[in-house]
C-alpha cells in the first residue's frame, strides 16, 4: 500500500474531525478549513492507489 494512501485517509479523518468541531462551535472557519483537509486527504489517497494500480501492472 502506497504511503500517500495512508497519509490520505488520515487527513480525511483529521480533516472530519475538524470540520465537526466548527459545526458545534460555530467556527465557519475551522469547518471549512475541516472540509479543505478532507479534500486534500481524499486526493491524496486516490494518487496512492493509483500509484499502486500503476505498479501492480508493472508487476504482471
Amino acid at each position: 500500500m502506497d504511503k500517500d494512501r495512508i497519509e490520505g485517509a488520515a487527513k480525511q479523518a483529521k480533516g472530519a474531525i475538524k470540520e465537526a468541531v466548527g459545526k458545534v462551535t460555530g467556527s465557519t472557519s475551522t469547518e471549512l478549513e475541516g472540509k479543505a483537509d478532507k479534500v486534500e486527504g481524499k486526493t491524496q489517497a486516490t494518487a496512492g492507489k493509483v500509484k499502486d494500480a500503476a505498479r501492480d501492472a508493472v508487476k504482471h
